[in-house]
């Protein structure tokens, strides 16, 4: 529907990982690791905590103690002290563009679209003025077709209860196809609208006085009463919504109609009203997503009078623009999305947030020249070589498995053998020609940006799918397993300590950037990326005997996590987590293998009394420490498929022989699980 719904459709059919690192060789070579004497932050344990009671803190607590979330951030720890160096490298290349670059170059439109969105004085003298057309034709919307022309339009980002977009066929990864899914509304997911807990009915409250707030700021009549309006039609949307854990199911969620399907799904719904203004009325086949779902939210649509659908549009209008309109409207939208449900205390600097939305708009063109300054050649190639090791690793294990038949493990290993990785950024960067930046016009950047972003993605549908696009910027900390092109992918910013660094211990770096190599290689192993075979293409390629024993073992994982509490009341979801903890699971087994493997027999140096098990262990706990305020813990666990850091490490560690052997966890201790009761996947 809009750029936004997309990215919010295409993400239901990826499996986006998160943080990850590394680094290869050790510290014999003369160098100095960025951290400690080789690469561990030794000053960062609570020694007066049992490893077996709670590993997590024991290799994080001092510095946990001593660490604060900085009041624009709702979290603090490596990935975002990562993220902080990186947007100040992009801030400094930015900065450092001449104004007057050639008219029309790629550095031109960067450096114009920055500044133009950091100009807070020209945002504020426009005031209402480049939203006024939009807000003009919502009120002259007097049809639910004439809603839906503007649900449609892929330039004014707005959200709706149904939402579409373009991604790749899951079961025929050549081709593009149009994805119809569930969407609409403002809460983060549909148990904000229906948990009946104290805590949620206060945020519905705040979230009602919120939307007055905008509309009243807006000059919209009856604040109040559309505020209630909305709330009211987003509850009844949530109700129609499949759970967040239902919608992983990829098996659930590939369900291909042709039009005559589509429009008998929901006869009174007129989808060419919505699919028109996206070019895409014309298109034969869909992929609906919470098929039932969508045919529900569809039959809804009109039973919802005009003037109430009306008043859901002014406000998502005015939250999903609110950035680049006067600072009344941004400044409130932060209050209730990023105070009341996250916990951040202040608004991000204007600068921060200019570099954001320049690599939202063109970030390919940001990362070529990050790269250029900051990724070495080198780096790639050791990564590259460090993939290989841990490809060889997961091999030795797939084939080892006790619980899996020959005939399933020989296209375990086709599919392994056929992972694609992708280190740093693109070989080929995307053109940015055809978008139209201009000076001083921070609203009309942002559309044109949107509607140039979503013509690259239609005008290419009928021609055969780029394996290889991005779905990162080389400039983000992340890293990603996208299951239709069976491909592994970090980015260049993740690349370095506490991730990669070339002059740490090799136990530090195989429990680090080798534990996220085999996160991220797990994916394509966990219990949605397995439903693919090693071309992408979703199908069953399961042995019915190891089906079960696999299902068997990941709901034993799934159970564990469910128990795990991180705030009274509140428990970790096993179900939405269950890929991102078979990733990690499975991903720090293969890299202690793989770790095992590059000793060549030789025992591990010890250093400083640690050996080399227990280095791995630390590395690994290292990574994902954190500080995190409770509001964003509780935004995570009701709609993040990543588990709190703490149990990303207890969580994980409890179920390794390994672990027991390096820390002499005791039955009397908390972690501590007998062995039967490990759960050992890959």
């Amino acid at each position: 529907m809009t750029i936004a719904v997309l990215r919010r459709v295409l993400a239901c059919l990826s499996v986006a990982l998160s943080l990850c690192g590394c680094t290869t060789v050790g510290a014999q070579g003369g160098h100095t690791a960025a951290i400690g004497e080789f690469g561990l932050d030794l000053t960062a344990q609570d020694p007066s905590v049992a490893p077996g009671d709670d590993f997590y803190r024991y290799a994080n607590g001092k510095w946990i103690d001593a660490s604060q979330v900085p009041p624009d951030r709702t979290r603090w720890g490596a990935f975002d002290q990562l993220s902080v160096r990186a947007e100040e490298q992009v801030r400094a290349i930015i900065d450092a563009l001449p104004a007057d670059a050639p008219a029309g170059s790629a550095q031109r439109k960067v450096g114009d679209y920055y500044r133009a969105y950091l100009d807070a004085a020209a945002i504020d003298a426009a005031g209402l003025a480049p939203i006024a057309p939009t807000l003009a034709a919502i009120d002259r919307a007097a049809t639910h077709e004439a809603l839906l022309a503007l649900l449609g339009d892929p330039g004014l980002d707005l959200d709706g209860p149904v939402a579409f977009g373009i991604g790749v066929d899951q079961k025929n990864p050549d081709r593009y196809v149009t994805l119809v899914g569930q969407g609409g509304l403002g809460l983060p997911d549909r148990e904000y609208y229906l948990r009946p807990d104290a805590s949620f009915a206060e945020i519905r409250a705040q979230y009602r006085a919120h939307v007055a707030r905008m509309l009243g700021l807006a000059h919209s009549p009856n604040a109040d009463g559309q505020a209630d309006a909305i709330l009211a039609l987003e509850t009844r949307i949530a109700e129609l919504h499949w759970p967040i854990a239902k919608r992983r199911d990829r098996s659930l969620t590939y369900n291909l109609r042709d039009r005559a399907a589509l429009d008998a799904l929901a006869p009174a719904f007129p989808w060419t009203a919505l699919l028109a203004p996206a070019g895409l009325d014309d298109r034969r086949e869909f992929v609906v997503l919470e098929i039932d779902a969508v045919a529900a939210l569809a039959a809804m649509f009109r039973d919802v009078p005009v003037p109430t659908w009306q008043s859901y549009l002014r406000y998502h209008l005015l939250h999903n623009r609110a950035a680049v309109l006067p600072k009344r409207f941004d400044e409130e939208n932060f209050a209730f999305h990023g105070r009341t449900l996250n916990g951040q205390q202040q608004l991000r600097d204007r600068w921060k947030r200019a570099v954001t939305a320049t690599s939202e708009a063109l970030g390919e063109a940001v990362g070529a020249l990050y790269v250029a300054r900051h990724f070495p050649p080198e780096a790639k190639t050791k990564m590259l070589a460090l993939v290989e090791n841990l490809r060889r690793a997961y091999g030795e294990r797939i084939r080892n498995l006790s619980w899996m038949s020959p005939a399933t493990k020989t296209v375990a290993l086709e599919k392994l053998a056929s992972f694609r990785p992708k280190i740093g950024y693109p070989d080929r960067w995307r053109d940015y020609g055809a978008l139209d930046v201009r000076p001083g016009d921070a609203f009309g950047n942002l559309v044109r940006a949107e509607r140039f972003d979503w013509h690259r993605v239609r005008s290419r549908i009928d021609a055969p799918t780029d394996r290889d696009e991005w779905a990162m910027t080389p400039h983000t900390v992340n890293a990603y397993y996208r299951s239709v092109f069976n491909e592994i992918v970090f980015p260049a910013a993740i690349l370095q300590p506490p991730f990669f660094d070339p002059s740490a211990d090799d136990a530090v770096n195989y429990g680090g950037i080798g534990g996220v190599i085999g996160h991220e290689m797990g994916h394509g192993f966990d219990d949605q990326g397995a439903k693919s075979d090693a071309n992408g293409i979703l199908r069953t390629w399961w042995q019915p005997e190891d089906e079960v024993a696999f299902q068997q073992r990941t709901g034993d994982l799934a159970a564990q996590y469910d128990a795990y509490e991180p705030l009274a009341g509140l428990r970790v979801n096993g179900r939405l987590t269950l890929g991102e903890n078979i990733g990690d699971l499975g991903g720090l087994s293969v890299a202690r293998e793989a770790y095992r493997l590059s000793l060549g027999g030789r025992e591990a140096p010890v250093l400083r009394t640690l050996t080399g098990d227990q280095r791995f262990f630390l590395s690994w706990a290292q990574v994902w420490r954190e500080v995190i305020r409770d509001e964003r813990l509780r935004t995570q666990v009701m709609s993040d498929p990543h588990s709190p850091a703490r149990y990303r490490v207890n969580g994980v560690v409890r179920n390794m022989d390994a672990w027991y052997a390096a820390f002499g966890a005791t039955p009397s201790q908390k972690l501590f699980l007998p062995p039967e009761a490990r759960v050992r996947i890959w």
